[in-house]
């Protein structure tokens, strides 16, 4: 990655991060009664994809040091929004077959996170056979397998066939490449993430794949830009920072950094952006938290920055 899109890459990150934390209490739960947290993930989803960027931002270690203090008060912050993690322990004990626990819980252990009884419950559930008999999507399956492995249950009972779960994805089977749609394409950007651990293991993505991927990115990066996709324009680059040649394209940086907004935002689409600071939040915050990951990823692979210990 030369000098150019890295210092690109930066800025959108690191304005794109700015905005989320003076933002944040636009995603506060304070008002979301707890059975509706119990039993809705989506309810509490924002908070999950925040504590994902802010976690990435603390193990990539590449972002300057005002960064990493905003990003460490955004995961602090999503923390105390769960209570600590007594919610996702809750919610699991509740719902033994639900995975967005462990997937959230996930983001929190990559940042120095822990709750005895939550890791407990998680290591006996995943080596239960209901567990990975649930009927998930194919890229779903990865997302378990990648957060169980962050978590460090990964072994025995616990252990997930990455070889099986990756061939079973639409991706998988190197298919006719024209016929991707949309909702395929952000299945195909999942099934990169987990299988990288969102970049930190690059050499996850099979060699096929990874050819595969190189190939077509471009012009799949090139469909949903012209159609002014810009979320999911973002994850297709967030793909490219995860091979194990890492892809990126200057034009890519330079068209991400002209829809994003000087106080940081990053639009979902070409729609227009109306509304007051909370239904702007509501709006296009996770385009934003994609932003966020796009550039800490394509920063620290353009470094080769190893992950800090433990993460």
């Amino acid at each position: 990655m030369s000098t150019a899109p890295a210092r690109t890459a930066h800025d959108i990150s690191s304005r794109a991060l700015a905005w989320l934390h003076a933002n944040r209490e636009y995603g506060a739960l304070s008002d979301v009664p707890r059975a509706d947290l119990l039993d809705d993930a989506d309810a509490y989803k924002g908070i999950g994809e925040t504590a994902l960027a802010a976690s990435l931002v603390l193990r990539s270690g590449v972002a300057g040091t005002h960064e990493l203090r905003l990003a460490r008060e955004l995961l602090e912050y999503c923390w105390q929004q769960l209570g600590e993690g007594s919610l996702l322990y809750e919610r699991l004990l509740r719902h033994p077959l639900k995975t967005d626990p462990i997937e959230t819980y996930a983001h929190f252990a990559r940042g120095g996170y822990q709750v005895p009884q939550l890791d407990r419950l998680i290591a006996h559930t995943v080596t239960l056979r209901s567990t990975h008999a649930v009927e998930h999507v194919p890229n779903r399956r990865l997302a378990v397998a990648n957060a169980v492995r962050v978590v460090g249950f990964d072994h025995g009972p616990g252990a997930h066939d990455w070889a099986g779960l990756t061939r079973d994805t639409w991706l998988g089977a190197l298919p006719e490449p024209w016929h991707i749609d949309w909702l395929t394409a952000y299945a195909v950007t999942h099934t990169v993430f987990h299988l990288t651990d969102w970049g930190r293991l690059p050499d996850g993505v099979p060699a096929d794949l990874a050819e595969y991927l190189t190939r077509w990115l471009p012009v799949w990066t090139d469909i949903w830009a012209e159609t002014g996709h810009w979320d999911l324009m973002a994850e297709l680059m967030i793909i490219g920072t995860c091979l194990p040649e890492p892809r990126t394209e200057t034009d890519d940086w330079q068209r991400l950094a002209a829809v994003q907004h000087d106080d940081g935002l990053v639009p979902r689409d070409d729609d227009p952006v109306e509304g007051d600071a909370a239904q702007l939040f509501d709006a296009h915050q996770h385009p934003t938290v994609v932003a966020v990951v796009a550039g800490t990823t394509a920063l620290a692979r353009a470094l080769d920055a190893p992950a800090r210990p433990g993460t």
